[in-house]
């Protein structure tokens, strides 16, 4: 994580203080269940919470006791009892650290993800403004970036809300899987902690209990939750990349809003740079590289070891937060581009009718001509315009084997723009589910 690319909120799930916080509510509330089911004085789990709530955990304290015991849980519990007192010795009864650990990290990407599912609101928000804002706002449609058929600009927004909308259920789902609980105590069997701890603990803090823990989550759970963050960043870069080609000058059909003050280049004064989404790209790849080492970490030794933990302790808060700040930065984009359908539509007729092809391609074979040869015909009318920037209704009309094929007044009807958008309340009402 870097302040740059950063976001309070996110940031602070992350920081020593909410976990250390988080570790001391998962022993708080194992001693709440170890009191009812008599293991400890029910005294000693009320001076737990009440002095532990109260305590100010000190960082730096922590951090000195941890290079001494070389054991973080161990340096935290060490603190813990200075607040606590006499009773503290009831604290950890059964347990071993993973508990804390894993149970920790499930609470915090759950939290994280609902940051998560936020920022897709948002975006999905102003992605669906926008799309009816132009909704038939006619533009070129392009495969290869090349000039294909005319669809909407709204259609290519709609798209994209199709699209986040799956990434949001795939979080809600990645969320689901993560938010378990283990307190299970040393490879998983409960033979020092009752199973009744664990549900207690997993109902207090809005997590399930994970089936069979073998002291650890089981980190399968964690590739699906990283892969899920990797997915949703490559639909970041989706969007991305398709602003940045429409903002190319030759282009120039929508553009990232440029604020007043703001400078494009130190050398070109003349520049507006795509910067904000050429960054959202780079970001994408960093989310996205995250998914690797999350499922390398899925093959721990036997029961346990802590090969996954320095992988954790990065793409936690690393891939969270770059996602978080990404989203947020893509909604902005939209929520303030810049669209210029004139510029659409001069692109659109740049070719002077060409994109009409496959109309005229289509009547000539439902007028009997082969396929074969109405290709060809179409193909070599087309072809003009490309190398000499002929129109390609006047060439259509000036080649007698289409007129002998086609009366004049059906090919020019073929070359009407409506035609191709006369589906997009069918594709709007698909997305969006209105009339």
């Amino acid at each position: 994580m870097i302040p740059r690319y950063s976001r309070p909120e996110m940031v602070a799930i992350w920081s020593p203080e909410t976990r250390f916080r988080i570790w001391f509510e998962i022993e708080a509330y194992a001693c709440d269940a170890l009191a009812e089911i008599g293991v400890i004085p029910k005294e000693a789990a009320k001076t737990i919470w009440d002095k532990g709530s109260a305590a100010e955990f000190d960082v730096d304290k922590i951090d000195e006791i941890e290079r001494v015991t070389k054991h973080d849980v161990i340096a935290f519990l060490t603190h813990l009892a200075e607040f606590v007192g006499p009773d503290s010795r009831f604290i950890h009864q059964g347990m071993t650290s993973s508990d804390v650990l894993d149970t920790c990290f499930s609470v915090q990407l759950t939290r994280a993800a609902d940051l998560l599912l936020a920022d897709l609101d948002a975006l999905l928000a102003a992605l669906k403004r926008r799309a009816f804002e132009h909704k038939d706002t006619v533009t070129i449609g392009r495969s290869h970036g090349i000039h294909a058929e005319p669809t909407t600009f709204g259609v290519k927004l709609a798209q994209a809300y199709a699209e986040f909308s799956r990434c949001r259920e795939r979080l809600v789902h990645a969320r689901e899987d993560i938010a378990t609980c283990a307190i299970s105590g040393a490879v998983g069997t409960f033979a020092n902690i009752d199973p009744r701890v664990e549900e207690h603990v997993a109902a207090k803090l809005g997590l399930k209990p994970e089936p069979v823990s073998t002291q650890v989550i089981p980190r399968d759970r964690h590739a699906m939750f990283f892969a899920t963050l990797g997915v949703i960043a490559s639909s970041v870069e989706r969007l991305s990349v398709e602003i940045r080609h429409l903002q190319r000058t030759e282009v120039l059909e929508a553009e990232e809003y440029f604020s007043p003050g703001q400078k494009g280049s130190s050398a070109m004064p003349h520049k507006r740079n795509p910067v904000l989404t050429e960054n959202l790209t780079g970001l994408a790849r960093m989310v996205r590289s995250y998914a690797m080492p999350a499922m390398e970490n899925v093959a721990l030794w036997h029961e346990r070891d802590i090969s996954h933990s320095s992988v954790e302790r990065m793409i936690g808060p690393d891939a969270t937060v770059t996602l978080d700040f990404a989203l947020a930065r893509l909604t902005g984009v939209i929520d303030k581009l810049l669209v210029y359908p004139k510029n659409m539509d001069k692109n659109l007729n740049k070719f002077r009718g060409l994109v009409h092809s496959q109309r005229v391609l289509l009547a000539l074979t439902q007028a009997g001509v082969s396929r074969e040869d109405a290709y060809r015909l179409v193909q070599r009318n087309a072809m003009r315009v490309w190398e000499q920037g002929a129109d390609f209704l006047e060439e259509l009309l000036g080649d007698k084997e289409v007129t002998d094929a086609l009366p004049e007044a059906e090919i020019r009807e073929k070359f009407d723009i409506g035609y191709h958008t006369k589906h997009v309340d069918t594709i709007f009402q698909r997305v969006f589910g209105e009339a």
